[in-house]
């Protein structure tokens, strides 16, 4: 199989570390030019979300599998409108990397895939109308996955603590999930060999308050944690506030049901263990 990225981010470099040897070659776009020569193992073509070069619309066009992870903006998303002619062509397995955000606020309810999106930021109403993008307007079979909060190697509470940036903001009843990188390198490769699209959740079994996550790694570290900061009047700014915006406990039984996901870290303890073992934070 041949693999083009749309992106190549953190998410999906990692999925190429655990998984490229499946394909027979692999190319993606990057933002920065000066970037191509960085990212070993992988033909970069670079992508600013105006007019692609040639070569990368070929490789589109030639591609397997189509893995996207750049965001949409204010017009839409740019990939499909830079490669619209050659994703209107062809059948090819798209994996498109979405976000749990889409959900809304549900007060701390659990919610799956068969709950109704009530995106009520602007961020996450660009992301719910690309996931409809993607699904209606290309050929092929078409798996969103929606993300949880994305931790792994060098991205994490032990990072944030060794580097004394971590706070511990405590809202009333917040709630989030998360996931480890890993898991999503397992979730979109369970996608590509999947028959048929659809649409999944990537998120951990134990949806938990931020401040908690911040408190195990303190005790992992043997650190004391951050005083504790109430929401309402913490200094913050409008983007990190507006991720307290939503509450919701997400489920992944249609995950592991239908893709045969098994999580190698299904709470954020398990995580974290795994990363302090590998010097995380030390």
């Amino acid at each position: 199989m041949r693999l083009f990225i749309l992106g190549l981010g953190y998410s999906a470099r990692h999925f190429v570390s655990r998984f490229g040897g499946t394909f027979s070659h692999i190319a993606g776009t990057v933002r920065a030019p000066a970037k191509r020569e960085a990212i070993a193992g992988i033909e970069a073509h670079p992508f600013s979300g105006t007019a692609p070069d040639r070569e990368a619309v070929g490789q589109v066009r030639d591609a397997d599998v189509l893995l996207v992870s750049i965001p949409p903006g204010s017009a839409g998303d740019p990939a499909i409108a830079a490669f619209a002619d050659v994703l209107a062509t062809g059948h090819r397995k798209i994996v498109y990397l979405s976000t749990i955000g889409v959900y809304g606020d549900h007060g701390g309810a659990w919610v799956d895939e068969s709950t109704p999106p009530q995106a009520a930021l602007d961020r996450t109403r660009m992301r719910l109308a690309a996931e409809e993008a993607w699904a209606d307007t290309t050929r092929g079979d078409v798996a969103i996955l929606r993300l949880a909060g994305i931790y792994g190697p060098g991205r994490n509470a032990l990072a944030t603590l060794r580097a004394g940036s971590a706070r511990r903001i405590i809202k009333p009843g917040q709630v989030f999930n998360r996931i480890h990188v890993d898991d999503i390198a397992s979730a979109i490769m369970a996608a590509v060999r999947h028959r048929g699209g659809g649409t999944w959740n990537v998120c951990d079994d134990e949806p938990a308050p931020p401040q908690d996550v911040i408190a195990y790694a303190a005790k992992l570290m043997s650190v004391a944690p951050p005083p504790e900061e109430a929401f309402a009047t913490a200094e913050m700014s409008a983007m990190a506030r507006s991720f307290y915006a939503s509450s919701a406990r997400v489920s992944n039984a249609k995950l592991k049901r239908e893709l045969g996901v098994t999580l190698a870290y299904p709470t954020y303890r398990h995580g974290l263990d795994a990363l302090w073992r590998t010097g995380e934070g030390q």
